[in-house]
């Protein structure tokens, strides 16, 4: 079955919720060029910094890979990033994530909350544990953002409740919609990716992004009947501009 195209023409802003530095740069990040160009806004909101994920010591990788994902956010038109302080490695699904979730959309509004997938198995493997925590605390904060009486203390904060329309999960197993991206989404796609010198040097093996990105968007294109793709499964939330 041929995967329908997701319409954005109504959003305004898209927030993007991932484990770690480089999560967006799998494939998401040509669709994010592609709304950004567009004139939609796309935030990011990151848990860790991925101080865990390099060779060298949290206390050099946290910081660096923060500064690498900055650069990947120029890369693909990203204004707003945002990094937490929960630790890398051994994130912890609980509410106190889904309350930082939470007040993340409160505060951006967004139309569609993005995370990636969250399967036990993924990628053709086993997922990382940082991914399950991540996509899970975000499924339900994104309906907790919109709840006036869970998470009341956002209340005091001035932060009132805000329903997002969509829910999209990224890289999904069971795809329902896809972005078509063009070549200059798929180019800005490989350099977010190949922004992150560092960490990517820790990884032996890993293929080079300008052979992996396109690869992984003509997979999504076929999918769609497209050059080339960014696959979502899609859920929606009820808020404003699905009933639009």
């Amino acid at each position: 079955m041929t995967l329908p195209l997701l319409d954005p023409t109504r959003w305004r802003r898209v927030l993007c919720v991932l484990a770690h530095p480089d999560d967006a740069e799998y494939g998401l990040s040509a669709a994010v060029e592609q709304w950004t160009r567009a004139g939609i806004e796309v935030d990011y909101l990151l848990l860790t910094s991925g101080e865990a994920g390099m060779r060298r010591s949290p206390e050099e990788a946290g910081p660096l890979r923060a500064a690498e994902q900055r650069d990947a956010c120029d890369a693909v038109g990203v204004r707003r990033l945002a990094i937490l302080d929960h630790p890398d490695g051994v994130l912890e699904y609980g509410l106190p994530l889904r309350r930082d979730i939470a007040r993340a959309i409160r505060e951006s509004g967004p139309d569609a909350v993005i995370t990636a997938n969250f399967d036990v198995e993924a990628y053709g493997s086993l997922n990382q544990a940082d991914h399950r925590a991540a996509g899970l605390a975000t499924v339900d904060a994104a309906r907790d953002a919109g709840n006036r009486w869970v998470f009341r203390d956002l209340l005091d904060e001035g932060l009132e409740p805000w329903q997002p329309a969509l829910l999209l999960v990224a890289g999904a197993a069971e795809p329902t919609h896809a972005v078509e991206v063009d070549v200059r989404a798929e180019r800005a796609a490989v350099r977010s990716l190949e922004c992150h010198r560092a960490y990517l040097a820790d990884l032996p093996g890993h293929p080079a992004p300008g052979e992996f990105i396109p690869e992984l968007l003509r997979r999504g294109g076929a999918e769609a009947e497209a050059e080339r793709a960014v696959t979502f499964r899609v859920f929606p939330l009820g808020g404003i501009a699905a009933e639009e």
